[in-house]
C-alpha cells in the first residue's frame, strides 16, 4: 500500500523567513455561548410559585402566537421567591444594551432567544419596572435609541482639521443613504476597516454624527458593540475578538443592527425549549 502524505498547514508549518521575520496570526475567538436546560436552586417550592406559572404559561403563548406582536408580561409585582425562580430560570443570553436619557433602561436576552427582559431604573439604579417582551428585538429600542437624533449630518463645513482625508465623502455618502432609507428596508454598511481612515478621520466622523442614547454588546464569537450615534439610523458596529482587539469597525443605516437581534428561528426554537422547561419545573 503507498502511503500519501498531506501537506501541512497553519502556524509553525512553513520555513522561516531568511531575514528572520515571523508571520503574526490573527488570535482568534476561542469560545461561544451555547443553550443548555436553566437550573434552578432546589430550595425554590415550586409549591409557592403560582405566579412564576402564570407568567411563563403567558410566555408559551407569546412565543407562539409570534410573529404577531404581544403586549409585555409584567414581572414587578413578583415576590422574592418568584422572581429569584425567574431570574435563575431565564438567566443571561447573548444580547445585552442599555439605554440613557430621560429614562434609564437596562436590556438583557434571556436564555431563550427571543425573550428580552427589560428594567427601568431610577436615579439610585433601583428598579421600578420590570417586563418581559418577545420579539426579535425589544419593540421600542429604536425610538429609545433615536429619541431626539438629527435628520441628516450637518456638512456645512467650510475647512476640515489637519489630519481629516476621507471622512467628508463618508458623510456625504451617509447622508444620501439616510435620505432614502425607510423602516425594514435592508441595511446599508460602510467598512472603516478596509478604508484609508485616519485617526483623525475617526474623530470627526464621530463628532459629526453626535452621540445617541442606546449602546447594545453582542456576545457570540469574542464581542460586538453597538452604539447609536446622535443622528437617525445611523449605528457605529465594531467587533472585537476575545482578547478586545478591534477586528472591524463598520458604520451601519439600519433599524436595528442585525447582530443584535434574535431570529424567527431562534423565536421558534425558544419556544420548544420552553416547553420543556414547563415539564421539568412546573
Amino acid at each position: 500500500m503507498t502511503s500519501i502524505s498531506l501537506p501541512i498547514f497553519g502556524q509553525g508549518s512553513q520555513p522561516a523567513e531568511q531575514d528572520g521575520a515571523v508571520l503574526e496570526y490573527l488570535q482568534m475567538p476561542q469560545e461561544m455561548t451555547t443553550y443548555s436546560m436553566p437550573r434552578v436552586s432546589a430550595d425554590l417550592n415550586t409549591q409557592q410559585l403560582t405566579q412564576v406559572k402564570s407568567v411563563l404559561q403567558q410566555l408559551q403563548q407569546n412565543l407562539a402566537a409570534f410573529p404577531a406582536i404581544s403586549a409585555p408580561i409584567e414581572l414587578t409585582q413578583l415576590d422574592a421567591g418568584n422572581r429569584r425562580f425567574i431570574d435563575e430560570l431565564l438567566g443571561e443570553g447573548e444580547v445585552s444594551a442599555i439605554c440613557s436619557g430621560k429614562q434609564n433602561i437596562r436590556i438583557q436576552e434571556s436564555v431563550l432567544a427571543g425573550v428580552w427582559r427589560l428594567q427601568s431604573l431610577n436615579a439610585q439604579r433601583q428598579i421600578i419596572n420590570d417586563t418581559l417582551e418577545v420579539g426579535i428585538i425589544p419593540q421600542r429600542l429604536f425610538e429609545w435609541a433615536f429619541n431626539g437624533a438629527s435628520e441628516q449630518i450637518a456638512t456645512y463645513w467650510t475647512t476640515v482639521p489637519p489630519g481629516v482625508m476621507n471622512a467628508p465623502p463618508l458623510l456625504t455618502e451617509l447622508n444620501a443613504k439616510i435620505a432614502e432609507y425607510r423602516p425594514g428596508a435592508e441595511a446599508h454598511t460602510i467598512n472603516l476597516s478596509l478604508l484609508p481612515q485616519t485617526e483623525k478621520d475617526l474623530e470627526f466622523l464621530a463628532q459629526r454624527l453626535g452621540g445617541g442614547s442606546v449602546t447594545i454588546l453582542s456576545r457570540g464569537y469574542g464581542n460586538c458593540r453597538i452604539t447609536a450615534t446622535g443622528t437617525n439610523f445611523v449605528w457605529w458596529v465594531q467587533y472585537f475578538n476575545s482578547e478586545d482587539s478591534l477586528i472591524l469597525n463598520t458604520l451601519e443605516v439600519s433599524d436595528v443592527p442585525s447582530v443584535a437581534c434574535a431570529s424567527p428561528e431562534d423565536i421558534v426554537d425558544s419556544c420548544e425549549r420552553l416547553q420543556e422547561i414547563l415539564k421539568v419545573y412546573l
